[in-house]
């Protein structure tokens, strides 16, 4: 019977095992040498010797490569403020809350000069600085994202702020209440952190039933419900509410 050419299973696995080591050596070998031409590519072309590179972003368009970021300078929050200010859109804000929002709040007397006031869903802090230039000073915002210096990073669900720090809670933002994950539980922080006889203002969109949003308050009674233009050209629905210093009486909303 003539010998079998037909290799053992052992002879098998052995010749798999070197193909395989082989294999591993080479793509490791190409991974490593690849990952030495990015570093050597960055560093001659993202980060000359004579530039650092920027740990901050700026406001200037979307970097389109690693490369265009790295070079971006820091922006301090003060100039990044000044840009925005100068904004139209800025501007039309802080002119429809100084005409159509603050003055019936001073009317119902729940705002004033030296009143302690907390922006809720703040964003860049346009409401903060129309308080501030219409002469209440104390004035913060809070937002799930910092935008300093105007803006701190909070949950409005579980506000860092002790119970009656504040005169007045206002937002003019719809999505304050409407977009929370828990209306009931923001409203309640809302309650805890304002003072007795102070008032908190909510804007809601006029689509929005107006008993829908005061239900979710459970210690202040309602003072006003009114249509203000809080950007410049769309019409919101302000629900004003204040803390009494004795139990929330019954109050019909019509």
């Amino acid at each position: 019977m003539a010998a079998s050419t037909t290799r053992s299973p052992a002879a098998i696995d052995r010749h798999a095992v070197r193909l395989i080591t082989r294999v591993s050596i080479a793509m490791a070998a190409v991974a490593t040498l690849s990952l030495l031409y990015l570093l050597r590519h960055a560093s001659i072309y993202c980060f000359p010797a004579s530039h650092q590179p920027a740990l901050t972003i700026s406001l200037a368009p979307f970097p389109r490569s690693s490369c265009d970021a790295a070079s971006r300078r820091v922006v301090p929050p003060d100039h990044r403020l000044a840009k925005l200010r100068a904004s139209p859109r800025w501007r039309r804000r802080a002119a429809s809350l100084a005409m159509s929002a603050f003055p019936p709040l001073r009317g119902l007397g729940i705002l004033a000069a030296p009143s302690r006031v907390l922006c809720l869903a703040a964003g860049a802090g346009h409401a903060v600085d129309a308080f501030r230039a219409s002469g209440t000073r104390d004035a913060i915002g809070v937002d799930l994202v910092e935008f300093p210096p105007l803006v701190r990073r909070a949950d409005p669900h579980h506000l860092p702020f002790s119970d009656g720090a504040f005169d007045l809670v206002f937002s003019d933002d719809p999505s304050a209440t409407s977009g929370a994950l828990f209306p009931s539980h923001l409203a309640r922080e809302a309650e805890r952190t304002v003072r007795r006889g102070g008032g908190i203002a909510l804007a809601f969109d006029q689509e929005i039933e107006t008993v829908a949003v005061a239900t979710l308050f459970k210690r202040l009674c309602v003072l006003d419900v009114k249509d203000v233009t809080l950007d410049g050209s769309q019409y919101r629905r302000q629900l004003d509410l204040e803390r009494p210093y004795t139990k929330k009486k019954e109050v019909s909303i019509y």
